[in-house]
This record gives C-alpha cells, structure tokens and sequence, in this order.
C-alpha cells in the first residue's frame, strides 16, 4: 500500500502538466519513498554488506578521553550528527534550484537520497567506526595506499575549506541587519553550554530534563529576539554589517573547534535539532491544513542556462545545485569525523547515518514547497541580483514581468512591509526567499497577522540550522588536518594536545575565513562566486567518499555488493566533470569562471564600472581565477583517487598484494545497557 500510493504520489508530481498541484503530494511522495528506503535497502544493507555488530566495542567507548571520544545517548548523537550535516544545502539548494521549476529539483532530492546520500552517510559511518574513526581522508591513505590516499587527503581538507566558507556566507547574509536572528543566534552559544555543564555535572545524564530546560531558553530567546528588534536602544548592540559578523562567525568556529565537544559542540547541535525539527513538523502540518497549491511551473523556460538566479542548464547544474538534500559530501565528513567519536553501538549505525539523511532530504522538500507556492515574479524579484535585473524596483519587476512572470512594485512594498522588512528585492543567496514562503506558509494556516514573527523566526531557524554545520565542519576540518601533520609529526596527530588543537584549529578558521571574506565584499552577494564552487567540490567530495567505500567493499570480498556505492559513484564522476568543464571552458560570463574574470578586467581597463564596482574588481577577478584553477585542482585530485582506487580493485580481484585492510580486531563492549533493547 505504501509503494502503491508513493508510485502514485511520484506519477502525479511527474506527469501534472497546465494545472496547479497541490503540495500534499509532494510531502506524500517523499513519506512513502523515505518508508520503503529505510525499511528495506537500509535495513538489507546494514544486515547483509556491512554486516553491523551490536555486541563489538564502538571507538567512544575504547578511546573515551572525555573531550572528543565519548558514549553519547544515542539520540543526542543523532541530534547532533543530523544538526551537523543539514546546514544550508537542503535549505538554500533546492530554493535556488527552484528556477528550474519544481519538477527536476524534486526528482532529485527524493531519488538521489535513498539511492546515492542515504548510502555514502550510512557506509561511511560503519566504516568509520571500524577503523577507531578515521577521517575520510586518513582511510583514504590507509585502504588505497600513499598515491590515491594523499591525494584524498588533500583533495578532502581542500574542499572541506571551501564548504564550510559557503555556510559562514549563508548564515551572515542571513544575520546581516537582522538584530532579531542575530540576538537570538547569539543566546544558542551560552544555552548550549549551560545545558552541556548541566548534563555534565548537575544532573549527570538527565537527558530530558536538560533538553526540557535548553527548548524553554532556546524559545525566550526568540520571543527576546523581537523585544531587541523592536527597542531603539538594543537593536543597536545587534545591527551589524556583514564584515563584522563574518569576524564574529569566524571567532566561534575557532571556540567551537577548540572547547570540549560535551560543553558546545554536541548540546547545541542537539538543541538546534529541537528548533530545527520542531520547525519543519511545524511547516509539514500547516501545508496539510493549509493544502497549498505550488505556482511555479513544472519546468521552466530556464532549464536552458538562461536563468537569472545563477548560470548553467538543467544538466548538470540542477545536480550541483541541491546537494545537501539529495547527496553530499560534507556529510563524510561527518560521518567520518565527530559522530564515530560519540557513538555508543553500531546498531545505532543506520537510524544515524541512513535515517539522518532522510530527515535532511525531507527538509529539502519542505524547503522547495516554501520556494514554490510563493509566485513566480516574487520568487525571482527576491533571488535575482541587482546585476540582472537592475537595481531600480521599476525596472526589476519590469524585466521580471517580461519573462512571463508578473510582478509589481506595489506587491513586493506590501510583502515587504508585512515581513518587517524594509525591501524584498534582490535579496539573493535563497535565505530570505525560503523565509518569505515559510511566512507565507506559516501566515496562511496560523494568523496572517504575526508574519513579521513568522519571517523573522523563519531567518532565525535558517541561521542556526547553517551554523550547527560551520561549527562542526571547523571542527573535523582539524581533525583533518591533525591526520595530515600526523603523518609527518606524530604528536600533530594527537587530536586531544593542546599545542596542535590551537594551531590546527587557527589554521583551519583562517582558511575558510579568507573565502567568507571574499563572499561578503562581493557586490553580487558572493553566492555567483562560491555557490557553484560550493556545489561541485561537494559532490566531488562525494565521489571521493564513495571510491573509498567501493574500495573497501571489493577488497573485503564483497564485490558483488559494490553496486550500492559505486553507481552513484559513477553518477557524480559524470556530473562533477561535465560541471567542472563548463565552469573552466564555457565562454558565457555567468558560467565560465575565466569568462568572468576576462569581462570584468575588460570593464575595469575601459573604465565602464562604477567607483564601488571598481574598487573591489582587482579582488573578485583574483577570485574567479582562484575559483577556476581550485575547481581544475579539484577534477585532477579527483580522477587520480579513482584510477587509484580501479587500480587497487583490479589488483585484489587478479589476486595481487594490495594495502591490508586496517579494521580494527573486535573486542567486546562493556556497555551492555547502551545496546541491549527491548
């Protein structure tokens, strides 16, 4: 029955064409397909390839040092590891991909998770977990050897930079003149530390009651968000450009890196998890009461690289676009870096890795329903930039209108005022968009009169569901570079000394930092810039992952299961290289990055950019050639770590020495408690 009404739900979504379709089936589609996912594939792969080991000691309870290897309550751990994969793709990727209508993104998210997303976080966990949590990178080394394996190594801290500087500018443009989600973004940090001393020391283990105690802080610091928004006094403490927010976001992924994961990391991400699901159980039940009808078309005529929000035809740019939603490689690293350190039994394995993804890609759902109920003219009034469709409102609804989508001047002013907002338009990078049509939502089936509350709360919930991310990727990013100094100096690979806690930690924050910088200078938001570079080296980072894993199946006689990563393997070789191609070659300036950079220098020796445009342009043209020769650097990492990896496996099935498995020897856990069920 459930197979029945999902194919169903699928062939409506699909076919319906010259008529409304209501949101229902989407989230009917994506329930049903979820439930035959983890029911069967999960649970067949879990049983029969990895083979999970309730009785087998985890890393946490082996290495326990009490500050990054610890028994965490598996639902704190699944808290935290969900808080620390959905960051800004599953929000900002499916409303940016919305351009391209809802048909194409919705495919995507709903097949690309349970056949490709779900699988990489899943295996890459167990696997993970078998080898005393290992970075992706460090596997990588070990299981293909020194060529393919460093390669990884670099290609993965690489793109783990570039990743985790595209969530610090989401969550800036998010915050940026907001006092209401700065303030209330702010308070998460010491809640969260409270609740960590209080499970810590006060009421050792009392999990509901801690969690009882950091939601009811957590919702007086939204309703006190309102009460500095609206004081004259306060707002001011908490008004700030993005520069000096960026300063502040990089200062907290340096604490966040360095502190105790019991004392920041893994109570706030558990409590952000109260926010952010409770946010989108609330959005699902309105959209069942609210029964709302999606107005952007199936497909739209921007499928042919036309489209003002960013350049590039549906092929292969949809599949760069969402990444977090459907597949991503961020989520290795995760899944590879802090939750095998806190997890307590293997087979908790599937509910966090398998089951955590598919509430991520759930939230992709949501968030393309929010995109698309909203109006196609105001949908792209919000996401267009200046630059596109001008910086006058005449003239933006004036170009907008023209493609078929009307718009008017008078509609965005009172949609703008109803959201507390001063103006609407080309307020890009898909945050303020998604709130608008989470407002909307929200408006519609609980009061229309508290959509200022609705939107702000909405941006809030966005900025923090990103910034549980950045501080989790800074804090594997160390770990990450730890690995890599290891190798070299042991003592750099001790991921509990101080020394090289500190220095890696300050290594990785100026790293991503620098990135984050050049997003909040650019005049067009930055999104143009990192969003595409974003997209692909996720999705390389993905295949990189899957190559280890297909590796490590072929060489523990488990070839004939490969298939389960190595075809989406070969799905993100295809759309990573042709993606990469067009961004280096293409001629069109919105696509091709050398494209880009040639124009603008044009434009600045014929003297044809305004004073502010001029003044940065030397910067954003160093930028796009930077982004060219990274993604370049990218595809030749990547290609080399998948000849490395075909050359191990044809090596292992010829019968020739390859590098030894390094599964650690199973010992039997002493925390019966933890993994005895009912």
């Amino acid at each position: 029955m459930v197979a029945v009404l999902g194919a169903g739900a699928v062939s409506g979504i699909a076919l319906n064409r010259g008529e409304p379709i209501n949101a229902l089936w989407f989230i009917t589609a994506a329930l049903c397909i979820y439930a035959i996912g983890y029911r069967f594939y999960a649970a067949w792969i879990a049983a029969t390839v990895l083979m999970v080991d309730e009785t087998r000691a985890t890393p946490a309870e082996r290495l326990e040092n009490g500050s990054d290897f610890i028994p965490t309550n598996r639902w704190i751990v699944f808290g935290h590891h969900f808080a620390a994969i959905a960051g800004p793709g599953p929000l900002v990727g499916p409303t940016l991909a919305a351009q391209f209508g809802y048909l194409p993104g919705t495919l995507w998210i709903l097949f690309g998770a349970v056949l490709g997303g779900c699988v990489q976080d899943m295996v890459t966990l167990f696997l993970s977990t078998r080898r005393d949590a290992k970075s992706l990178g460090q596997m990588a080394r070990d299981e293909l050897g020194a060529l393919g394996g460093t390669a990884a190594l670099i290609a993965t801290f690489t793109i783990m930079i570039i990743l985790i500087a595209v969530l610090g500018l989401v969550v800036v443009n998010a915050m940026k003149h907001s006092p209401w989600a700065t303030f209330t973004v702010s308070a998460t940090i010491p809640i969260a530390m409270l609740v960590g001393v209080y499970m810590r020391y006060i009421r050792v283990g009392q999990v509901l009651e801690a969690s009882a105690l950091g939601v009811v802080l957590l919702l007086l610091a939204v309703a006190g968000g309102r009460v500095i928004d609206e004081s004259a006094t306060l707002r001011v403490l908490f008004d700030h450009e993005g520069l000096t927010l960026a300063w502040w976001v990089m200062a907290y992924g340096f604490a966040a890196a360095i502190l105790p994961v019991w004392l920041l990391l893994a109570p706030r991400d558990y409590l952000s998890t109260y926010m952010k699901l409770g946010t989108i159980t609330l959005l699902a039940v309105a959209i069942i009461l609210l029964q709302p009808d999606v107005k952007m078309p199936a497909v739209t005529q921007f499928i042919d690289g036309t489209g003002p929000i960013f350049g590039g035809k549906l092929f292969p740019f949809v599949f760069i676009t969402i990444a977090c939603g459907a597949i991503s490689g961020f989520h290795a690293l995760i899944a590879s870096g802090t939750t095998p350190k806190l997890l307590t039994n293997e087979r908790d394995i599937r509910m966090i890795g398998y089951g955590g993804m598919l509430l991520e890609s759930f939230v992709a759902i949501m968030a393309m329903i929010a995109a698309t109920v909203l109006d196609p003219g105001v949908f792209f009034a919000i996401n267009s930039s200046a630059g596109v469709v001008g910086k006058e409102a005449v003239d933006a609804v004036a170009k907008i209108s023209s493609w078929g989508y009307p718009v008017t001047v008078e509609q965005m002013q009172v949609l703008a005022q109803q959201m507390g907002e001063a103006t609407l338009f080309a307020r890009t990078g898909g945050a303020p968009s998604l709130a608008v049509g989470m407002a909307s939502i929200f408006g519609s089936a609980f009061g229309e009169s508290m959509l200022a509350l609705w939107y702000h709360f909405a941006i809030m919930f966005e900025a923090i569901f990103i910034l549980t991310t950045l501080d989790a990727g800074t804090r594997v990013g160390r770990f990450m570079l730890q690995d890599i100094l290891g190798n070299k100096w042991a003592a750099m690979g001790r991921t509990s000394w101080l020394p090289s806690v500190m220095f890696t930690s300050a290594v990785v924050v100026s790293l991503w930092g620098y990135f984050l910088y050049i997003g909040v200078i650019d005049p067009n938001g930055g999104v143009n810039i990192l969003w595409p570079l974003f997209g692909i080296a996720n999705q390389m980072l993905a295949a990189i992952a899957l190559c280890v894993a297909t590796g490590i199946l072929v060489k523990s006689a488990k070839g004939k299961y490969a298939f389960i990563t190595g075809a989406p393997l070969l799905w993100l070789i295809i759309i990573t290289s042709t993606a990469a191609w067009q961004k280096l070659t293409s001629d069109d300036v919105r696509i091709g990055f050398l494209a880009a950079a040639n124009d603008l220098s044009a434009k600045l020796a014929a003297g044809l950019l305004p004073p502010d445009k001029a003044a940065v342009a030397p910067k954003l043209i160093f930028n796009f050639q930077l982004d060219a020769v990274i993604t370049l650097f990218f595809v030749c990492l990547l290609w080399l770590i998948v000849f490395d990896m075909v050359r191990v496996c044809v090596r292992y099935l010829m019968g020739k020495p390859v590098p030894v498995l390094t599964e650690v020897p199973h010992s039997f856990t002493r925390l019966a408690e933890e993994w005895v069920r009912d």
